[in-house]
């Protein structure tokens, strides 16, 4: 069992110059030790997108469950009790924390909301909201996109699809960053690990008494949608159906703020690229495909390996996790030609920002429609906008995510 490591590149994963630029480090991880063992982020780092299919499509393996409950392990005794919320929290059975055939029980009940009817009458919705950023800031020659729009946006069109008051949202959406900050590495600190906890337990009681409202007064919505299967009995169970809750709430936008911000520093930092798509207008969605290949909003995801195996000609033992370095797979030179190329003509374009197999992100569509949606009404209404600050100012904040700080534009 391989559990220290002299590579130098171990250092540079939890390194500010790898959150900032990671590529270099992944494509030197891809050629010269595809499956690496990283004592400091304490699992295995997966960079070759074939190395990488496995574990998406092998559940039997490469387990959901349980994979973010390992946190914790690492701590003495007397330390890792203190997280025990944190830790009971992620052994439990979620939608995203589960195998089959509790996996597929849930999944069917989310999917319902999130199909391409309901997400095509959200069109109208998405299409007043990107309006009224736009028109807040019209005036002003300038704004910052992740503040004025990658944020609200995404964050405001899932609280109406789970039925979260308006007035309510900020607050939520500080308990979900919160709870993304400690993910992406096995060692966590343990002050971040306490913030989430706390984060944890705000959110998950604020949910209980919306939950309990739902039960006096549906409404229609997804939160109302799920309370009605909990009173099926066998479909979902309360402890389900809050924690499922939970993470809708904490991932079910992040995507797409990243996807928005991230699209829009790409595309405006190759400026032909989007003169092209002026001209252009018809590659919007091959444009937002690239977007999600080139900065994939989600850098990594952890599996939790149930079964001694071997991947890359490396023996994996049960009880490790293997990181799938999805920025990695998506710029694989064997699947993509010239991969460091930012081009919105791209075909075939087979990247895997969403993942694959019975994991496929739930709110795909959802995330692919709101971009578009975007960049068509970014380019209809301010053609001429430009980069205010060529520097990118990436969130350094969670690792697992690519998302940027900030984003200045002007107009």
């Amino acid at each position: 069992m391989a559990t220290t490591s002299v590579n130098p590149l171990d250092a540079l994963l939890v390194s500010e110059k790898f959150l900032i630029d990671p590529y270099p480090t992944l494509h030197r991880l891809r050629s010269e030790d595809p499956v690496f063992w990283s004592d400091s982020i304490g699992g295995w780092i997966l960079t070759r997108y074939d190395d990488i299919v496995p574990t998406f499509k092998d559940v039997g393996i490469y387990s959901n469950a349980g994979r973010l409950a390992k946190i914790v392990e690492y701590l003495p005794a007397k330390s890792r009790a203190k997280f025990k919320t944190l830790e009971d929290h992620y052994r439990a059975t979620s939608l995203i924390f589960s195998d089959p055939p509790d996996h597929t029980r849930l999944r069917s009940l989310v999917t319902k909301v999130f199909n391409a009817t309901r997400v095509e009458a959200l069109r109208p919705r998405i299409q007043e909201a990107i309006n009224q950023s736009l028109d807040a800031v019209q005036g002003d020659g300038e704004m910052d996109v992740i503040r004025d729009i990658a944020v609200p946006l995404p964050f405001a069109i899932l609280g109406s699809i789970l039925g979260i008051p308006a007035s309510d949202r900020r607050a939520v959406k500080t308990w979900a960053d919160e709870l993304l900050g400690f993910q992406g590495v096995n060692k966590p600190s343990e002050s971040a690990l306490a913030v989430g906890q706390d984060a944890l337990v705000h959110v998950r009681q604020y949910l209980r008494d919306i939950i309990e409202e739902r039960r006096r007064k549906p409404e229609d919505d997804l939160l109302s949608h799920l309370v009605a299967a909990e009173t099926e009995g066998e479909k979902l169970s309360e402890t389900e159906l809050v924690y499922t809750c939970t993470t809708l709430l904490v991932a079910g936008h992040e995507t797409t703020t990243s996807l928005i911000g991230n699209g829009l520093y790409t595309i405006l930092h190759h400026p032909d690229q989007w003169m092209l798509l002026r001209e252009n207008p018809s590659l919007l969605g091959s444009a937002v495909e690239e977007m999600l290949r080139y900065e994939s909003p989600i850098a990594r995801q952890p599996r939790l390996v149930k079964q001694d195996t071997e991947l890359g000609g490396k023996r994996i033992l049960a009880g490790q996790v293997v990181f799938q370095m999805l920025n990695a797979a998506n710029r694989d030179p064997a699947y993509f030609a010239d991969p460091d190329l930012f081009d919105i003509r791209r075909q075939p374009n087979r990247h895997m920002a969403f993942g694959m197999g019975i994991h496929f992100c739930v709110g795909a569509l959802l995330a692919r429609t709101e971009g578009q949606i975007v960049f068509r009404t970014l380019l209809e209404r301010m053609p001429q906008l430009q980069l205010a600050d060529e520097k990118p100012d990436w969130d350094l904040r969670k690792p697992a995510a690519r998302m940027l700080h900030s984003l200045r534009v002007a107009f």
